[in-house]
């Protein structure tokens, strides 16, 4: 990845490719889970714990096979479990469904062994499923292969279903007898057919067992998944007028009628009611929208953001930290951050709410039905009470009372003929 991040925290969807894989077990009903990582990998031990604080870390000391990784849960393994699922945290797409499947093949220890497959018409460089009348007889690495099994399109996607009453002694009989002296866990296939144990394939759609490698696939990844989370978006009921031009988080959640227009990024943590408008290029993050909201164009929502109903957000306004009322009205060139405001309210273009003094935080109160003329400053801690007015181009320092006027700016002074003598003054 060329990265100073480790590979499997770089995100797809605003979620690290190792929390969807450990999402996705949990989907699919896992008990117990193993992370195994190499020395010195705090940065993913802390991920794992955090998405799941049960979750038990392995250190490979050493990188000396795919079969010596998962023995480093040698002692985990031997506790005994009813099948094993190996896993790749670089191979982030992997629906529930698919782990699912591969633990139903095992057949409740019929199979020994559970190859995930996947089919492809360009097959070169992956290992082949050599299969026979739908049983699976090897797995061939595309080196290794003869020109009639190079033409297979059912090649090895890498990830494994084992069965738990047999999986130690088969992962323990791997040898090493290749030229880079490693433990592969493909041979785990031989192992098991050598002591007349059965193995069989299960497979998966191509795009699901997409490894990442590079920034390169990192992108088709994101590709493939913003996919599948637009459609699911389309299908519950949102419109996406240009899908493509739309970035979603993995948890973003879109009600009934929602219309996003094209060009907009939503990051982690938000929520859209019924009825809502996103215009053209916003970004929204950590936001809740209530029903028939209008946000946008040019948009910021911040986390912490919280709408309700009929709310206007409109162009080059950001909001950051903020509650704001039923049917308030912040339409234009303004900043509104760690503040409420109450229901009716109208927000004049250009108006800031001033709440950091280079220390610290602090709030702004603007009661309901309160009016703030353009170019507003109001500087926080500070109370608008409901239904006052502030005097457009004001700087509020105190409080104002509800249903009062506040003016706070310097009287305008005039000086005849000033303007013309100061260019006379200048040409001479």
């Amino acid at each position: 990845m060329r990265s100073a991040r480790p590979k499997v925290l770089h995100k797809l969807a605003s979620r690290s490719m190792l929390a969807h894989v450990l999402h996705s077990l949990m989907d699919a009903g896992a008990d117990r889970t193993i992370v195994i990582v190499g020395p010195n990998h705090e940065a993913v031990i802390a991920e794992a714990k955090a998405i799941a604080s049960d979750v038990e870390i392995a250190v490979q000391s050493e990188r000396l096979g795919t079969a010596h990784a998962v023995l480093a849960a040698r002692e985990a393994i031997a506790r005994g479990y009813d099948d094993l699922l190996v896993v790749f945290a670089d191979t982030p797409l992997v629906r529930p469904e698919t782990f699912a499947k591969m633990r139903q093949a095992l057949g409740g220890g019929q199979n020994a062994v559970v190859a995930l497959g996947f089919k492809t018409k360009q097959p070169a460089g992956y290992g082949r499923l050599i299969l026979e009348e739908g049983a699976l007889k090897a797995i061939r690495e595309d080196r290794d292969a003869t020109a009639a099994e190079r033409e297979i399109e059912t090649c090895n996607a890498g990830l494994m279903a084992l069965d738990g009453n047999r999986a130690l002694a088969l992962l323990s009989a791997i040898g090493n007898a290749n030229s880079q002296k490693e433990y592969y866990l493909t041979d785990i296939i031989t192992v098991a057919k050598s002591r007349g144990l059965n193995v069989a394939a299960a497979i998966a759609a191509e795009d699901e067992v997409l490894g990442v490698n590079d920034r390169v696939q990192l992108a088709a990844a994101e590709t493939i998944l913003q996919e599948r989370l637009r459609a699911k978006a389309m299908r519950e009921g949102a419109t996406l007028i240009d899908p493509s031009s739309v970035t979603l988080a993995f948890d973003t959640v879109l009600g009934r009628d929602v219309v996003v227009e094209p060009h907009v990024v939503f990051g982690p943590g938000v929520s859209v009611g019924e009825g809502s408008l996103i215009r053209s290029f916003s970004h929204l993050d950590g936001a809740t929208i209530g029903k028939n909201a209008t946000i946008g164009p040019f948009a910021r929502l911040r986390p912490g953001t919280d709408l309700s109903q009929d709310v206007h957000i409109g162009n080059f306004v950001e909001v950051k930290a903020s509650e704001v009322g039923a049917g308030a009205k912040i339409n234009h060139l303004s900043y509104i951050g760690d503040a409420s405001i109450g229901a009716k309210t109208n927000i004049g273009a250009g108006t800031i709410t001033c709440n950091y003094d280079g220390f610290s935080k602090y709030r702004t109160e603007v009661g309901a039905h309160a009016f703030i003329g353009s170019n507003s400053a109001l500087v926080a801690p500070v109370k608008i009470g409901a239904g006052a007015y502030v005097g457009s181009g004001s700087v509020i320092t105190q409080d104002v009372a509800p249903d009062a006027l506040a003016l706070a700016r310097a009287r305008p002074i005039e000086k005849p003929g000033w303007a013309k003598a100061f260019r006379e003054r200048n040409r001479k």
